[in-house]
């Protein structure tokens, strides 16, 4: 691909990032992305060849920023297992908060069916960390659910508990305000008595 291909291709994500921080995924049409980016209607099909592809593409900077963000949690390597999962988990609830839009497309069921548009490969290396941290923080007993599963329902737990605070359900039902109590709540059921 040359040079001015690629400052193209990475204007439309550049464009589509804005764009989903300004109105959320709904304004991500490809017509409006080629708008704002400056060029033809077309332009975005010779670079992407659906919207879903264009769509995942602004997807992947969002797990590029998370990713960034989990670095700077993770770089005190010396915390204990337990405080760096409390720490990642006040950061992923941050993120939904501050990037909405992004938050909602980079987990839309129609981009991650399949790894085509690599978007597995993205969110993969974020999921490995948090199996580590589980596993550090929780070793498996005898017949115990392996970390990866923990992981995985604490995952669920967090997104859940992001997705509902987003709507102002949570804080309607539980009456309670801060994350705080929610996360250690829940970091204390997944982790059971290796949590603090």
């Amino acid at each position: 691909m040359d040079q001015p291909n690629v400052g193209l291709r990475a204007r439309l994500v550049a464009t589509g990032v804005e764009l989903v921080a300004g109105q959320g995924a709904e304004g991500l049409s490809l017509r409006e992305i080629a708008r704002r980016a400056g060029v033809s209607h077309g332009a975005p099909r010779r670079h992407f060849p659906t919207h879903q592809a264009l769509l995942a593409a602004i997807a992947r900077e969002g797990y590029r920023e998370l990713g960034r963000q989990a670095d700077e949690v993770l770089a005190d390597s010396d915390r204990d297992p337990y405080d760096l999962l409390l720490a990642l988990s006040r950061r992923y609830l941050e993120f939904a908060h501050g990037n909405r839009g992004m938050f909602e497309l980079m987990f839309r069921h129609d981009l991650l069916r399949g790894n085509q548009m690599g978007l597995r490969a993205a969110s993969v290396p974020l999921f490995e960390v948090l199996v580590d941290l589980v596993a550090r923080a929780r070793p498996a007993p005898p017949g115990g659910s392996p970390a990866a599963v923990v992981a995985g329902a604490l995952w669920a737990n967090l997104h859940g508990l992001a997705q509902l605070r987003l709507w102002g359900s949570l804080q309607l039902m539980t009456g309670v305000d801060e994350a705080e109590p929610l996360l250690r709540a829940a970091l204390d059921a997944h982790l059971g008595s290796a949590g603090h």
